[in-house]
């Protein structure tokens, strides 16, 4: 764990972040600069870096994530109105913290 990766605080609980998910593998909470009326982060617990960083043998943690998006949609009562997933990888494609998360995206009305 890189000791400035905010999201690797914010998983061990040094921030104040309230999370709405925690399991053993993952926690999800609120983006704090939302672009819709719901924005929440799914972040796997395990630092990886980005896309570009991943391996095999994160297979069922990057598959879990969507998994959880599909929970936390239907949570947050936007799964039949429809919602984006979004990834940012690397500074070009907008990623601004170095700590893989998945963005789940929705709730506007139509």
């Amino acid at each position: 764990m890189p000791d400035n990766c905010l999201f690797c605080n914010i998983v061990n609980k040094q921030t104040d972040t309230r999370f709405l998910y925690e399991d053993d593998t993952y926690v999800v909470f609120k983006d704090i600069k939302p672009a819709a009326p719901v924005h929440l982060l799914l972040v796997p617990k395990m630092h990886i870096r980005s896309i570009n960083d991943l391996a095999p043998a994160h297979t069922s943690v990057v598959g879990g994530l969507f998994f959880l998006a599909g929970e936390m949609a239907r949570e947050q009562k936007i799964d039949q109105s429809g919602y984006k997933l979004l990834f940012n990888v690397e500074k070009g494609g907008g990623q601004v913290i170095f700590h893989l998360h998945l963005h789940l995206i929705g709730g506007w009305r139509r």
